[in-house]
């Protein structure tokens, strides 16, 4: 359908469907004529992929997905636009639309059965509310996915994509550096949405790694250890670390000194390397204690 990115197109529609945005949602709808195409571009997906999005709003990316993938799944909470997507997206047939809750579906069983053999890649404009839980959950579910472009605020994109051992960076941004290579595409303006948000967003792209980049011995602690000392990023690691560890000050002083660290440096001031090092040598710690 054309003119999906025109705003008196897309008012006109959802005026035809008596629909009205959701706050609750976080919907604000893509309604400029340069983002979608370059975004579905950047995003990689041509004849031979498929395409996972999520939140497909009136379908203005949705058609770009579908003019370059040979199947596009779009997952839609909100089944009120039900009427509307089928209007707007009515010359695809490559298209189907999932009205689900992307949290709670099984997408390991959705991609094997309906899109098993195809190159498979998700690529979203985000809710700013669920951005985090979103991209963690696509991530540890280690999906056979190759990559996520999504549009997001631009602080989160920002935080997501920062180095780890910056001030920006924080528990997600090392979960996201552990599981994928993140970068910054282009930043897209509050005008290019309707309703217009209060902030500025920006598109990203992970890289889904097919292996690890550093030897993590036990990630269920390694997390552990990094959301318990980002959630007391202003404390010391011989304080903040000590709930996540799961070992006595002495225990967790050793490992800290084992990993070439200083008992006063916080996490934040920690690269990826340095984080890996100390969730091995706690580790090893804990072994110790539990003999």
């Amino acid at each position: 359908m054309q003119g999906l990115s025109d705003i008196k197109t897309v008012k006109k529609i959802l005026s035809k469907y008596g629909f009205t945005f959701s706050k609750a949602m976080g919907q604000n709808f893509l309604c400029d004529p340069f983002v979608c195409p370059q975004m579905a571009e950047m995003s990689d997906i041509s004849e031979g992929w498929a395409a996972i999005e999520i939140g497909p709003g009136i379908g203005v990316l949705t058609a770009e997905l579908a003019k370059r993938a040979d199947k596009v799944i779009a997952i839609e909470l909100d089944t009120r636009l039900k009427p509307v997507l089928e209007e707007t997206l009515a010359e695809f047939d490559n298209v189907e639309v999932i009205f689900a809750d992307c949290m709670k579906i099984d997408l390991h069983s959705l991609i094997n059965d309906k899109l098993k053999g195809k190159k498979v890649a998700v690529c979203a404009n985000l809710p700013y509310y669920i951005t985090s839980p979103i991209i963690m959950m696509l991530l540890e579910q280690r999906l056979p996915i190759q990559s996520i472009t999504a549009m997001v605020q631009k602080e989160a994109g920002e935080r997501i994509c920062a180095k780890v051992g910056t001030r920006q960076s924080g528990a997600v941004t090392v979960a996201v550096d552990h599981y994928s290579k993140a970068d910054i595409l282009f930043d897209v303006g509050r005008e290019c949405f309707i309703p217009s948000p209060n902030v500025d967003s920006c598109v990203i792209r992970l890289e889904i790694r097919e292996n690890p980049q550093y030897d993590i011995k036990d990630e269920k602690l390694f997390f552990s250890i990094v959301k318990s000392g980002f959630s007391q990023r202003r404390k010391v690691i011989s304080n903040s670390l000590l709930a996540g560890a799961g070992i006595g000050k002495e225990s967790l002083l050793r490992a800290i000194s084992n990993a070439g660290l200083k008992p006063n440096d916080r996490i934040e001031a920690l690269d990826m390397q340095s984080l890996c090092t100390l969730s091995n040598e706690i580790l090893k710690e804990r072994n110790y204690e539990n003999k």
